[in-house]
């Protein structure tokens, strides 16, 4: 048994550092793409040559936000008789009589707005956007979510990318409408900043697989077409279909400098359904296509490991899950052990895993905001923190995606809430308190994190301590932000 214990225990410990590892690659090529990006010449948009464009906007019951989008597409910068706007409506609510309205709105000011409603929900987003596409008009598809607010310029800054027949897709980066609403929102955006600095660029400027964000985002209509199309079996359908693409040689283009706000959730159930949606999806997507990218031989070995990775990052919430539920055996192991040492000394290379994650984190942060050390030196940690005490939730849903348990698409609702001054979530019309027992195990793993802490003093064996210190706040956090904020969604929000 205690041979199982430490091979599970070192091959997670390996998994964590080989990911690592990656990350400080895709900082070095960060650092080239951003030398590449000083000399690049800014690309022109032809006015007379517009193609058609049909603006995409998937809804379900978001009455609070899909106004503000509509508006904010409708004051896009591009010729009106070249622009399609499809309002794919899926809403059982009053979002429906919303979209109807300003669809007349529209009408009255010459937009060419299609109200799309669909009375079932068959393939969940991905179906609503292959039956949009069916109508479509044009030759490209901008995509945005309910709770985005694209700016005026959105288009003309995207399309000259598609000069280049070989692109397939031109995606943008997130920004934040409400960043600073509360300390959940903070490390949230301080998360995906990294990704759609560090990952995103670093990924494209190396030419291997990135992935459409499933908004803020513009396609070539043939290549979706191409790539087989939208498909409802993962739950996330815009990185299914981003590997179906480019296997099928399309380029992507991934523009740091074009961003889109939107908002994030600041509710705990909220982030906790879209961190499972994202999470099984992507474990779902390993099964659907890993294989075929390694049996592919028109990618380097060098792509087919970063898109290993790639999809695979989710699994490091399994691992920490492991390391988790097996430390307190291992340091039992270790003090009835001594001649053991050396095998624990591999308990080192977590500690190796978190400077190269500062790096790549600092890197991300310096980059987007002002040069405030003392405030990063404080986010990381917390972050770090937080994303640790997820573990329990997202290996959930890393485990269900790889076992092929199959859960309905639930969306993640916005409330318009950006700021302090925003409509009290407790008002909100999709939010039901109930209990999930979910959060008695967050409870008991805080608990289980602090018997580690103990037990360090106990056996006088501190490597493991920073481990369960972290681990001890990250989960103290979730279970206090999800015990605050104990509500589900309704049904009608799947």
């Amino acid at each position: 048994m205690e041979i199982v214990i430490l091979t599970l225990y070192g091959l997670a410990l390996l998994f964590i550092f080989s990911y690592s590892l990656i990350q400080l690659q895709l900082i070095i090529k960060y650092k080239r793409y951003k030398n590449v990006q000083s000399n690049k010449s800014q690309l022109i948009f032809d006015n007379a040559q517009a193609p058609i464009v049909t603006v995409q906007l998937p809804v379900y019951n978001e009455k609070y936000v899909v106004e503000r989008l509509v508006e904010a597409v409708a004051n896009l910068d591009y010729p009106k008789e070249k622009l399609e706007i499809q309002l794919l409506d899926d809403s059982t609510d009053d979002t429906f009589q919303l979209l109807k309205k300003k669809a007349e709105e529209l009408h009255l000011k010459g937009y060419d707005v299609k109200h799309i409603h669909r009375e079932n929900r068959e393939g969940f987003k991905a179906g609503a956007l292959a039956a949009g596409l069916e109508k479509a008009k044009g030759e490209f598809v901008a995509i945005f979510d309910a709770d985005f607010v694209p700016t005026k310029d959105f288009l003309i800054r995207t399309l000259p990318n598609f000069n280049c027949q070989s692109v397939g897709m031109v995606q943008c980066r997130w920004e934040h409408l409400n960043e600073n609403y509360s300390l959940l929102t903070k490390l949230q955006a301080f998360g995906l900043d990294a990704h759609f600095t560090i990952e995103q660029s670093g990924r494209n400027v190396a030419n291997y697989f990135i992935n459409f964000n499933g908004t803020a985002g513009v396609w070539r209509k043939q290549t979706i077409i191409d790539a087989g199309g939208w498909s409802a079996d993962t739950l996330t359908e815009d990185l299914d279909l981003s590997y179906r693409a480019q296997l099928k040689g399309w380029k992507f283009v991934y523009e740091e400098n074009v961003g889109a706000p939107a908002e994030l959730p600041a509710n705990m159930v909220a982030l906790k359904t879209q961190q499972h949606r994202w999470n099984k999806g992507a474990a779902e997507c390993v099964r659907k296509n890993l294989w075929n990218i390694f049996r592919s031989k028109q990618f380097s070995m060098a792509t087919k490991i970063n898109a290993l990775f790639h999809l695979m990052n989710s699994s490091v919430f399994l691992a920490i899950a492991v390391l988790l539920i097996l430390s307190v055996p291992v340091l039992t192991i270790k003090s009835n052990n001594a001649n053991l040492d050396v095998v624990f000394n591999m308990a080192a290379i977590f500690l190796l895993s978190l400077p190269i994650l500062g790096i790549f984190y600092w890197m991300a942060y310096k980059q987007n905001k002002e040069n405030k050390k003392l405030h990063f030196l404080l986010l990381f940690p917390t972050f770090l923190s937080m994303s640790m005490g997820m573990s329990l939730h997202n290996a959930k849903a890393v485990l269900e995606g790889y076992l092929g348990i199959k859960t309905p698409f639930i969306r993640t609702p916005k409330f318009n809430l950006t700021n302090f001054s925003s409509r009290k979530q407790k008002e909100n019309s999709y939010l039901k308190k109930q209990w999930s027992w979910l959060i008695v195990f967050e409870l008991l793993f805080a608990i289980y994190s602090l018997y580690g802490i103990i037990l360090a003093f106990q056996l006088m064996e501190f490597g493991l301590l920073p481990f369960h210190l972290l681990l001890f706040v990250g989960f103290s956090l979730v279970f206090v932000y999800s015990f605050l904020g104990r509500f589900s969604f309704k049904t009608a929000s799947q």
